[in-house]
């Protein structure tokens, strides 16, 4: 009965986890979709974007 105890704990901790972590991703995507090309200009400025 502890196996299934500690189960039925563990899920929802990795399900919230799991939608933290995509939130962050999506957060992420986002802001380079909306300032990406000022990114790139500040880096190419700085010759820094050759390195990536």
């Amino acid at each position: 009965m502890d196996k299934t105890a500690r189960r039925y704990t563990v899920l929802p901790v990795a399900l919230i986890a799991l939608g933290l972590g995509v939130m962050a991703a999506t957060a992420a995507f986002a802001g380079w979709l909306e300032h990406g090309p000022a990114i790139f200009l500040s880096l190419a400025e700085s010759g820094m974007s050759w390195c990536f």
